[in-house]
């Protein structure tokens, strides 16, 4: 009995050892996304990727909170702080959050000491951050079980570059400058930004880059069989091409800033130097009216809402319905501590 009892003494520590380090071992396991997974839209992305929805959660940059990270439904109910992190380019998908960290809102004068921004993955609800890469980030995307960001140094410029979720595979794919934003279908579409500025794809399995159109492309946003995108050589008006006629068709004549396609419609500010404004239309380029006067940038959208501020002013931010009337009101969450 006596050395029954010993060997117990012995043994539940080391099964309470155990289990505990199988719990910690799980809990940190990434478990990889279903083939087709997509971080955010393009269209998010190329406007800073503040708000990203996934899942029937919206996960955006409070601006109010100096763009910490936050969550929400996407009728803007059920507002949570999440981090202190303050967060850019937020892509989402299975149990993570992926995004470029600028710094903290709680770092003080000794925290400041560390470096703590780069490209980050924490669960859904902010915690367990872990850096992928302590680098500048300027934008990245999640395709499938790969991050794709560009990587910036005095030394060299701007690169792209790519990091598998479980912080595996590292790799520079190119020395220049590659927008990572429009993943559709195992590609990633870009403008060049060396001899030309034709759309280019670039397979995400095998690094390979191949030419798509011999147009002048900005900013490329995927939506169905049609590349959106703003036209460099026609003073950035608004055109789209399609994948399957290999055709491209002019949707406006104005000059363009920024735009975002949502579903049925494109948001879009116009660039004048007298009248500007933020318009939509129809992806089909009808419906042309006016959203607000004025000039506007990072116009993001979830499934509700478009988001968007005046530009060089954060706040306030502002916000219409996704579909119907326009109707533009104060985007105004609550701030948490």
């Amino acid at each position: 009995m006596k050395t029954f009892r010993n060997i117990l003494i012995i043994a539940i520590p080391l099964i309470i050892f155990a289990t505990l380090f199988l719990i910690s071992l799980f809990s940190k396991r990434v478990t990889p996304n279903p083939p087709g997974t997509v971080g955010n839209t393009a269209g998010n992305l190329n406007n800073k990727g503040l708000f990203c929805e996934d899942e029937g959660v919206v996960y955006f940059a409070n601006a109010y909170d100096s763009n910490t990270l936050y969550s929400m439904n996407p009728d803007e109910t059920n507002v949570k702080k999440l981090s202190n992190a303050q967060v850019s380019s937020i892509n989402a998908a299975g149990n993570f959050l992926y995004y470029y960290q600028a710094s903290s809102a709680a770092t003080n004068s000794f925290s400041s000491l560390f470096r703590i921004n780069g490209l980050y993955r924490s669960k859904k609800n902010g915690k367990s951050a872990v850096c992928l890469k302590r680098v500048p980030v300027p934008s990245l995307s999640l395709a499938d079980n790969t991050v794709f960001y560009q990587s910036y140094n005095n030394k060299t410029g701007t690169s792209l570059c790519r990091i598998d979720i479980d912080k595996k595979n590292y790799e520079v794919i190119e020395e220049y400058i590659i927008n990572p934003a429009a993943v559709y279908n195992g590609m990633i579409y870009f403008g060049g930004t060396q001899k030309d500025h034709y759309l280019y794809g670039l397979n995400t399995q095998t690094n390979a880059i191949s030419t798509i159109y011999n147009g002048n492309v900005y900013n490329p946003v995927v939506w169905g069989d049609y590349v959106y995108y703003m036209d460099i050589s026609s003073d950035y008006r608004l055109c789209r091409y399609s994948l399957s006629t290999q055709t491209a068709e002019i949707l406006s004549q104005d000059r363009l800033d920024f735009f975002n396609v949502t579903g049925d419609w494109i948001y879009y500010q116009k660039s004048h130097p007298s009248e500007p404004a933020l318009k939509r239309i129809r992806i089909d380029g009808s419906g042309e009216e006016i959203v607000a006067t004025g000039v506007y940038e990072n116009i993001n959208a979830t499934s509700a809402y478009v988001y968007f501020n005046a530009f060089d002013a954060p706040t306030p931010v502002y916000h219409t319905p996704v579909n119907g009337p326009v109707s533009v009101t104060t985007f105004a969450p609550a701030v948490e501590d």
